[in-house]
């Protein structure tokens, strides 16, 4: 691997990226702690890009998952035609011609907390209006997926500048590098917080990657008619086993979603909780075969920063499950157009205080948060519970209010909100007993919240959500959804519409 200045090898036909590509990345940070050693230590051949200063390895750290759009391989050779066939591209001609170019269409954000053991993480819309930290040739507004093609663009017209005879491999290596540091740079500036370390994959990566795991488990909402865009189809609802080559097309997706790339976001999560279900449960990291087979992928695919001692990196995130990482998508405005291109209008100031409630909960250490036998033991009915469904199943926020109603406790708002992996739970003052009660019909912990008033508790349904257990016959009637959800919530989407089929072993529906 090279660890310098110069660019790296050609590492085969490395596509620069699809929608989901960070969804492979996700799954090979969050489980690579499964290999066993001999295997492991090979793990530092992954690697290496120099374009920012790595923070720590060990302890709270926040990490970029990046997939890149671009019918070229690292060092700017076009994809064979095979390959952009298989992948619904443009094909040579048209590439040549100006079809596609340099974006990140998939940023997801992700805090890993200090003991390994929990993990949070913000898929951030492609489509979101930013103002860029630098300005790249009179641009110094534009989608957050654009600053990584604004920035390559920049580099490589300088380099060409400079060195007429520069190499295409050194042009491409130069562009790629200030693309990954203005993307870093750009989502900083967004959500407020330092970015310790990157990894980024591509669409040949993520094709690789379904192969060696079988393919991919998902579950749809309704049968998805033939996209000519993406190649995707499904003759029918409910669970399904999807190839490599119709996986890739399931992520790649964008066209007939009714929510467009908040839909694409809830696919691409589903996706992460599919694959790391089969690297973990689906004897992935038993067999000796495939774990040579993926890390061989790894090796040829991901990239991330030099700096990111990957070993150190797993010595601290055996402990953590699928159970203790939760996904959320950040809200929007309204959808706006902007010089002739559709956006994401957005809040930054309520961006950038939900990402630092959720990465960095204020400490309790000494309050009532911490000692719950210190907080005052409100009774149910002085307790107001909040119900917002981020899952799969319509009305459901709605049952669970009705249900806890009838428990004895006071209904708050109940709404839809953006899509969540896993329910939440979480109080303000006063409220850590009912909480822990309501949070325990879920299999989670409560957690305090330094938002949320005296004696009110907040449910987050995830798409892993069911009524509890003998709430069912006590839902009816259930109150009306309202939206949209409040700003401590994920900004408010739409559920799917009747009809939507429950998902089996954690994966949830997705349209």
């Amino acid at each position: 691997m090279n660890r310098t200045g110069s660019p790296p090898p050609l590492w085969g036909a490395a596509g620069k990226a699809g929608y989901v590509l960070s969804c492979i990345a996700a799954a090979l940070v969050l489980v690579i702690s499964g290999f066993s050693y001999f295997v492991v230590k090979d793990v530092s051949d992954i690697g290496g890009s120099h374009a920012i200063a790595s923070g720590p390895s060990i302890g709270a750290q926040n990490i970029l998952l990046m997939g890149l759009e671009s019918r070229t391989d690292w060092n700017g050779n076009i994809l064979p035609d095979d390959v952009l066939k298989a992948l619904h591209a443009c094909n040579a001609a048209e590439i040549a011609a100006g079809c596609g170019g340099n974006a990140t269409n998939t940023l997801i954000l992700i805090h890993i907390f200090a003991n390994g053991g929990k993990a949070v993480g913000f898929s951030i819309p492609r489509d979101d209006w930013v103002t860029f930290p630098t300005t790249y040739d009179g641009q110094s507004q534009g989608k957050v997926d654009q600053a990584y093609g604004f920035a390559l663009a920049a580099a490589e017209n300088q380099a060409k500048a400079q060195d007429p005879g520069i190499s295409q491999d050194q042009l491409a290596y130069e562009g790629n590098e200030a693309g990954r540091a203005a993307e870093v740079q750009t989502v900083e500036a967004l959500t407020g917080v330092r970015i310790d370390h990157f990894a980024e994959l591509n669409l040949d990566g993520f094709y690789e990657l379904a192969k060696v795991v079988g393919g991919v488990e998902v579950c749809l909402t309704h049968a998805v008619p033939y996209d000519p865009y993406s190649g995707f189809s499904a003759k029918h609802a409910g669970y399904q086993h999807l190839s490599a080559k119709m996986a890739l097309a399931f992520v790649r997706q964008r066209h007939g979603l009714t929510n467009g790339d908040f839909d694409r976001t809830k696919r691409q999560q589903a996706v992460i909780d599919s694959v790391t279900k089969a690297l973990r449960s689906d004897g992935v990291l038993g067999d000796l075969g495939k774990l040579t087979d993926l890390l061989s992928v790894a090796k040829q695919y991901l990239i991330t920063d030099s700096g990111w001692n990957l070993l150190d990196f797993i010595s601290q995130m055996r402990g953590l499950s699928l159970g203790n990482v939760t996904f959320r998508t950040l809200p929007e405005v309204a959808p706006i157009t902007i010089e002739g291109q559709d956006a994401n209008e957005i809040n930054v100031p309520q961006i950038q205080q939900m990402i630092q409630q959720s990465f960095y909960p204020p400490a309790t250490s000494g309050s009532a948060a911490a000692h719950p036998s210190a907080q005052s033991t409100a009774g149910k009915s002085q307790v107001t519970v909040d119900v917002y469904n981020g899952g799969n199943t319509p009305g459901l926020a709605g049952k669970v209010s009705a249900a806890l109603v009838k428990d004895g406790y006071t209904a708050g708002k109940v709404a839809n909100t953006s899509p969540l992996t896993t329910t939440e739970v979480q109080y303000g003052p006063g409220a850590s007993g009912n909480a822990a009660k309501i949070a325990s019909m879920f299999n989670v912990t409560a957690t305090a919240s330094s938002t949320l008033a005296a004696n009110q508790v907040e449910v987050l349904l995830g798409a892993d959500a069911t009524l509890p257990s003998g709430a069912a016959s006590s839902s009816s009637p259930s109150p009306s959804v309202s939206s949209p959800a409040p700003s401590s919530a994920p900004a408010s989407s739409t559920a799917p519409g009747a009809g939507a089929v429950s998902a089996k072993n954690g994966i949830p529906c997705v349209d």
